[in-house]
C-alpha cells in the first residue's frame, strides 16, 4: 500500500468528513510535510482560519481512537500527529524490496523448503504485495503446515483473493490490505472456535497495547481458555506479545477480526462482554490516586477510551455514569483537568439524553462537573450546575438527604471561594446537621464539614471559633480514616494556616511539613495540592524573615501550578502574587 492510499484509508478509518479528508490528505501528502499551515492554504488558496479548522477537528478525531497522542513530549498536534502515522505506516503497512522480502521469508520458512520451489516463493512475495505483515502471516501458516507444498499454498491464497474481491465489492468497509486479507483467512481457518472468539473480543480493544491478566480471571476453566487462546493466535502471528502481560494487536489484524465479528452474528454479546469487562477496572479508579494507582490503570485506559467513544450504547443504564466519572477521576486525579473535563461534559449529556432529564444521575453528572470546573476556578460556570443538582436532589430525594448534604456543601466551598462568606456560612451549619442526623457524629462527611466551616471561620478573622472545630476535624479524620490519607494533609494543613495567622509559627512549621509529606507521598511530586503545601511553608518562611528557605519553596509551587493548573488559574495567580510580594520584600 502506498502513502496516499494509507492517507486515504485513514481517513475513512476515522470517519472524516469530505472537507476534513480533503484537509488532511493535503497536509500530510509527501511534498507539502514541510511547509506550514498558511503556506499550504494559501497554495490551495483555501481560508487559513478554515484550514486551521479542519486540521484541528481532524487531530481530535485521531485521539479519540489513539489516546497515546496525547502522552507524547511534543507541543505540536499536528507534529505529533504526521509522527505517530510515518511510524504505523513503515512499522506495518510499508512495502519491501523484492530481495528483501525473499529473505525475509527465509527467517520464517525452512530453507531447504524454499529452495524446492523457488520461483513460487518469489510468486508467494509478489502475490502479497511485498507486505511484511502478509509474510508473516504465511510463514506462520506454513510452519504449521510441514508438509504443505508452496505451489499449494499459492493456489488458496489466490482463491482466498477471489473470495476477498467479492467481499470487498459488496461491503465498502472491508479493508483492502493487498495480501493481507488473503493470509490472514488461511490463518483463520486454521483457529478454533475459542481461538476465534477471543480474537474477535481484542479486536473491541483500542489501538494501543492490550494488558491480559490471566491471573486475574477466577474461573479456571475460562483462564485456561484464555490462556489457549493466547498462544493460538501468538502461534500464527496474529497477536503479539510485548512483554509480560502486554500484548500487541496489527491494526490490519484488529480490522479484520471486526469484519469476523460483524459476521458472526455475535457482535452485540461481545460488544456487551467487552464493555462489561472495561467497566469492571474502571470501577477500580479511585478519586484520589496514588502513584500506584496511576501507573497500574494507566495501560487500561485506552480500552475504557474505546468504550466510552464507541461502545457507550452497551453500557447499562445503571452503570453509565460510572464509566465517565471514573475515566475524568483517572486525569483529576493527576491534575490533568483538560483531559478530565470532556468526560464529565459527555457524562451529563448522554445521561440526560439517555435517562431524561428528572434522574437521580443527572444530578449527580451536574455535580461533578460543577466540582472540576470550582476546583480549576471556573466559579461562574459551577454554580449553576451546582444550584441545578441541588434543586434536582431535593426534587426527587427531600430535604433529608445525604445527597442534598453533599450538594450544599460544595455550594458553600463555592461561595467561600468567591468571598461571599454570608452565603456559604448558613450552608455549611445546614450541611452540618443533616450530616449528624444522617450519619451520626463520627463520619468523616461530617469531620470534612466541620473543616470547611472552620476554614471559613478562618477567612473572616474568628479563629477562636474555628480552632476548636479544626482540631476536631483532624482528630475524627485521623481516627477514622487513618494517619495516612489526603484528607488528613488538609486538617493538618489548614490548622497550621490557623496558626501562622494567629502568630503561633512554631506550631504551624511542623504541620505544613507534615502535610506536605503526606501529599507527596499520596499524589506524588507534580501535584497542585503539593504546590499549595509548598507555597504556605514559603510563605511561613517569609513571616519569618527565612528568605533562602523560602525562594525555592515559592519557585517550586509555581512551576507546579503553571504545569498541572495552567498560567490562568486562580491557585496559580495566587501563588505568583506570593511570589512577587515576596521577592519586593526580600530584595528590596
Amino acid at each position: 500500500m502506498q502513502w496516499a492510499n494509507f492517507l486515504a484509508n485513514e481517513a475513512a478509518t476515522h470517519s472524516l468528513s469530505l472537507q476534513q479528508t480533503a484537509a488532511f490528505v493535503e497536509y500530510f501528502q509527501t511534498e507539502h510535510l514541510g511547509k506550514s499551515e498558511a503556506k499550504l492554504a494559501s497554495e490551495l488558496n483555501v481560508d487559513i482560519a478554515v484550514f486551521k479548522k479542519l486540521l484541528d477537528e481532524v487531530y481530535k478525531k485521531f485521539v479519540q481512537n489513539y489516546p497515546e497522542l496525547t502522552i507524547s513530549n511534543s507541543r505540536d498536534k499536528l507534529q505529533k500527529l504526521q509522527s505517530y502515522l510515518t511510524a504505523k505506516y513503515n512499522s506495518e503497512l510499508n512495502i519491501l524490496k523484492p530481495l528483501a522480502a525473499m529473505k525475509l521469508l527465509k527467517t520464517l520458512v525452512a530453507r531447504e523448503r524454499l529452495q524446492k520451489e523457488p520461483w513460487i516463493a518469489r510468486r508467494i512475495c509478489k502475490f502479497l504485495g511485498y507486505l511484511p505483515l502478509a509474510l508473516e502471516l504465511v510463514g506462520q501458516y506454513l510452519d504449521k503446515m510441514p508438509g504443505l507444498s508452496l505451489e499449494t499454498l499459492l493456489k488458496r491464497l489466490e482463491k482466498k483473493r477471489v473470495e476477498h474481491e467479492n467481499v470487498v465489492n459488496e461491503n465498502s468497509l472491508m479493508p483492502d490490505k493487498d495480501g493481507v486479507a488473503e493470509a490472514f483467512e488461511l490463518s483463520w481457518e486454521q483457529l478454533d472456535e475459542n481461538a476465534k472468539s477471543f480474537g474477535c473480543l481484542l479486536s473491541l480493544c483500542a489501538l494501543a497495547d492490550i494488558p491480559l491478566s490471566i491471573g486475574t480471571v477466577k474461573d479456571d476453566k475460562k483462564q485456561e481458555l484464555w490462556e489457549k487462546a493466547i498462544a493460538d493466535l501468538l502461534e500464527l502471528h496474529l497477536l503479539q506479545q510485548k512483554s509480560q502481560g502486554i500484548y500487541h494487536l496489527n491494526p490490519t489484524i484488529r480490522q479484520l477480526f471486526q469484519m469476523k465479528l460483524e459476521e458472526s452474528g455475535e457482535a452485540d454479546e461481545a460488544k456487551t462482554k467487552f464493555a462489561a469487562m472495561m467497566l469492571e477496572v474502571a470501577k477500580l479508579i479511585p478519586q484520589q490516586l496514588t502513584p500506584e494507582d496511576i501507573v497500574n490503570f494507566t495501560p487500561h485506559i485506552p480500552h475504557i477510551t474505546e468504550v466510552a467513544t464507541h461502545l457507550s450504547q452497551y453500557v447499562s443504564d445503571e452503570n453509565l455514569i460510572t464509566l465517565f466519572t471514573k475515566l475524568a477521576w483517572f486525569y483529576q486525579g493527576q491534575g490533568l483537568y483538560q483531559q478530565a473535563e470532556p468526560w464529565l461534559q459527555q457524562c451529563v449529556e448522554l445521561t440526560k439524553n439517555r435517562l431524561g432529564l428528572e434522574h437521580l444521575d443527572v444530578a449527580t453528572s451536574l455535580n461533578n462537573l460543577a466540582q472540576l470546573y470550582d476546583f480549576t476556578g471556573r466559579y461562574s460556570e459551577a454554580e449553576p450546575l451546582y444550584q441545578q443538582a441541588l434543586e434536582l436532589r431535593k426534587r426527587l430525594l427531600g430535604e433529608e438527604h445525604t445527597d442534598v448534604a453533599t450538594t450544599l456543601s460544595y455550594l458553600a466551598l463555592l461561595y467561600e471561594s468567591t468571598g461571599r462568606y454570608k452565603e456559604a456560612e448558613p450552608l455549611y451549619q445546614q450541611a452540618l446537621k443533616l450530616w449528624k442526623r444522617l450519619v451520626g457524629e463520627e463520619h468523616p462527611h461530617v469531620a470534612t464539614t466541620l473543616n470547611n466551616l472552620a476554614a471559613l471561620y478562618c477567612y473572616t478573622g474568628r479563629y477562636s471559633k474555628a480552632e476548636p472545630l479544626l482540631k476536631k476535624s483532624l482528630e475524627l479524620r485521623k481516627r477514622l480514616l487513618g494517619d495516612n490519607h489526603l484528607d488528613v494533609a488538609t486538617s493538618l494543613n489548614n490548622l497550621a494556616q490557623l496558626y501562622e495567622s494567629t502568630r503561633r509559627y512554631s506550631k504551624a512549621e511542623p504541620l505544613y511539613k507534615q502535610a506536605l509529606e503526606l501529599s507527596k507521598r499520596l499524589l506524588g511530586e507534580e501535584h497542585p495540592d503539593v504546590a499549595i503545601s509548598l507555597n504556605n511553608i514559603a510563605s511561613l518562611y517569609r513571616q519569618t524573615r527565612r528568605y533562602k528557605k523560602a525562594k525555592p519553596l515559592f519557585e517550586q509551587a509555581l512551576k507546579i501550578c503553571e504545569r498541572t493548573l495552567g498560567v490562568g488559574h486562580p491557585t496559580t495567580m495566587t501563588i505568583r502574587a506570593n511570589y512577587a510580594s515576596f521577592l519586593r520584600e526580600a530584595y528590596r
